[in-house]
């Protein structure tokens, strides 16, 4: 690989791939060092989403607790931790990865979290960017499998080839996700001008409430409950 591509191979402040608890991770996930670069990555990425719960309430911008390490360690993460996770978990690999953005229009989130955000637009979403077999390819490991099947979505798959991002309905064809704006790649995640965004759009970082206490899974579950029941009284 030439230089052209190691700053995308170097451990950084929250992409912390010589991380002991990150190369022990990919040890495991890989199970050696046979295989190409795109079947480790499809590894890593399906342990990534599926291993590690999906929790917006873990949501920061802070360097400390968006270190791939302690997203790993939690077992949690939001979609830009996840996203810095499996950037790790690449570089550890050998692999070059950035971290992709982009503002999406989520159709699709739970009446606590609306009444948190007051917009159904998630500004800096994150995603992982991996370079296999000589192009940039796009995956999204936020969404674990056990909230798709809750949330009635159908779950991003990779195959290292084709870009894996959200779906723009779910399976019942309702509207998903909506990419209205990429922001591009980045080796690190631009804290300042995230947190530049979210104060001005969130009620909630205006006030300097960065984080809240909530179950995001027992609320998709009471919601897709209730949700089912109003069908049945119809």
């Amino acid at each position: 690989m030439t230089t052209e591509f190691s700053e995308f191979l170097t451990p950084g402040p929250t992409v912390d791939s010589d991380s002991p608890d990150i190369v022990a991770f990919v040890e495991r996930v890989l199970g050696g060092n046979d295989g190409s670069d795109k079947e480790k990555a499809i590894k890593l990425y399906y342990a990534v989403r599926d291993e590690l719960r999906y929790d917006p309430y873990s949501s920061t911008l802070e360097v400390e607790g968006l270190k791939a390490s302690r997203t790993l360690r939690e077992g949690r993460g939001y979609c830009v931790s996840k996203a810095i996770l499996l950037a790790a978990a690449c570089r550890a690999a050998g692999i070059p990865a950035r971290l992709g953005y982009a503002d999406v229009r989520n159709h699709m989130s739970t009446e606590k979290m609306r009444e948190r955000m007051q917009t159904d637009i998630f500004y800096w979403h994150g995603y992982t960017d991996i370079y296999l077999d000589g192009k940039w390819v796009k995956s999204t490991p936020a969404f674990n499998i056990e909230l798709c099947d809750k949330f009635g979505l159908m779950p991003l798959d990779f195959d290292g080839e084709e870009d894996s991002i959200y779906h723009p309905i779910d399976k019942s064809g309702n509207r998903h996700m909506e990419y209205l704006n990429y922001r591009g790649a980045y080796t690190e995640p631009p804290l300042d001008d995230m947190l530049e965004t979210f104060v001005t759009h969130y009620p909630h970082w205006r006030n300097r409430v960065n984080s809240a206490e909530g179950d995001f899974d027992a609320e998709v579950s009471a919601e897709v409950s209730a949700a089912g029941q109003d069908k049945q009284d119809m």
